[in-house]
């Protein structure tokens, strides 16, 4: 068998496969795609003050003067440094590191032990 009897047949055998793909993609029927549950209400209760929070953003320089603004900062402050606004929930404590061939803490430092020297760059004065 020469080699352009070998090339047609392989261009033969690459168009079938071709065709027989394109055939099988073109009869596949689409399927709905899965819809996973988010976990929330598909309807958000509504908050009073994330509303007024959002009318404060749009007065935009007025906001600051308007009384009703003030109080929904304040209160939004107030929910988000309250000491009890934070979860109960606290992420589990971080093993110990080992210690094997370790330098203790007090001798090591974080800068590197030499700092290479600057390259001399030329000054513009020089360059000319």
């Amino acid at each position: 068998m020469d080699g352009k009897m070998l090339a047609r047949l392989g261009a033969v055998v690459f168009v079938a496969v071709a065709v027989t793909a394109t055939a099988i993609e073109m009869t596949r029927k689409e399927e709905a795609p899965e819809t996973w549950p988010s976990g929330r209400a598909a309807e958000a209760p509504a908050d009073p003050l994330r509303n007024a929070l959002i009318r404060c953003q749009a007065l935009g320089e007025e906001g600051p003067r308007d009384p009703d603004c003030r109080r929904a900062w304040a209160e939004n402050r107030q929910r988000f440094l309250a000491p009890g606004a934070r979860p109960a929930e606290r992420l589990p404590d971080m093993p110990p590191a080992p210690r094997d061939g370790l330098a203790p803490q007090s001798q090591r430092t974080d800068a590197p032990a030499s700092t290479p020297p600057a390259p001399n760059t030329p000054q513009l004065d020089e360059a000319r």
